[in-house]
Order: structure tokens, then C-alpha cells, then sequence
């Protein structure tokens, strides 16, 4: 059984080391755009602990048998002057799961945590960041309804 919570403080060390596990695997497949700073994990660490703390982030870890198997932290912004979807942009970036096999149960139950919540503060939209060789991921969020609303491309310089 997945049980979904809103993330402590506590969560702050499991977050940070799957994110570097994330990034580690992200920096194979575009070794420029991800490629990890020296002291990465420690920064957003401390960055992750602020949001945790933050009563305006959305910030929710999935346990399985009570052990950590993922999270999803999203912030609401204003969309850019150029664009109307109507409300806020639920911004969902650092969210991962522990086991790529657990995306379309443990990572489709985050989404949808945070979009629910997104949803009772207003939120018009929700835009989800994923690598493009994420596939696991990419598929969840397909299978969730979510489509591919733009790209970015990059090279080295």
C-alpha cells in the first residue's frame, strides 16, 4: 500500500540523496545541461529544506511499508505576462520515485497528490519537468494525462 503524506524536515536527507541518484543518471544522457556541480547534493539539500519549511510549496513524500519510495515538491507561479491558462501554474520540478518500475503506481499517486492540492489553492495547470531519457517517468505522465507542452533543446558552446 502507498501511503502519500505531506514531507517533513526529516525527508529532507532522502529527498536530496535520490535527486543526486537522479541527476547522476540524467548527466549520462546530456552530460552538459545536467552535469553535477561539486557540491550538488549539499546545495539542494539546504534548498529542499527551505521548501519543506515553505507553507506555499506542495511538498509530498510516498512510503511504501513505511519505507521512503519517492516525493514530489511543486510550487505555484504565475504564468508568464504572454500567457492566460486561467490561474496559477502548479510547477511540479524535483519529483522522482526510488524504483523507476514505481512510476505508474508511486509516482501517479504523488502527481496526483500534488494536483489535488494544486487544484484547492487555484491552480489553472500543472507543468512537470522530466528528462528526456526518462522514459519510465514520460510514460507515467502520459498514462496520467499529461502532454508534451514544449521542449528545450541544447548543445555545448
Amino acid at each position: 500500500m502507498i501511503d502519500i503524506r505531506a514531507a517533513v524536515p526529516g525527508d529532507v536527507a532522502a529527498i536530496a540523496a535520490l535527486m543526486a541518484r537522479r541527476r547522476q543518471a540524467y548527466e549520462l544522457h546530456q552530460p552538459v545541461f545536467w552535469r553535477r556541480a561539486p557540491d550538488a547534493e549539499a546545495r539542494h539539500a539546504a534548498f529542499l529544506a527551505t521548501l519543506v519549511r515553505d507553507p506555499d510549496a506542495v511538498c509530498r513524500v510516498a512510503e511504501r511499508d513505511s519505507r521512503f519510495a519517492g516525493f514530489a515538491i511543486a510550487s505555484l507561479v504565475r504564468s508568464p505576462p504572454v500567457y492566460d491558462p486561467g490561474g496559477p501554474t502548479c510547477t511540479l520540478d524535483d519529483y522522482a520515485v526510488v524504483d523507476d518500475r514505481d512510476w505508474p503506481t508511486t509516482g501517479t499517486a504523488l502527481l496526483h497528490a500534488v494536483v489535488d492540492e494544486a487544484r484547492r489553492r487555484g491552480a489553472a495547470q500543472v507543468v512537470v519537468v522530466c528528462g528526456n531519457a526518462d522514459t519510465p517517468k514520460r510514460e507515467a505522465l502520459r498514462q496520467a494525462g499529461l502532454s508534451i507542452a514544449s521542449e528545450w533543446w541544447t548543445a555545448p558552446l
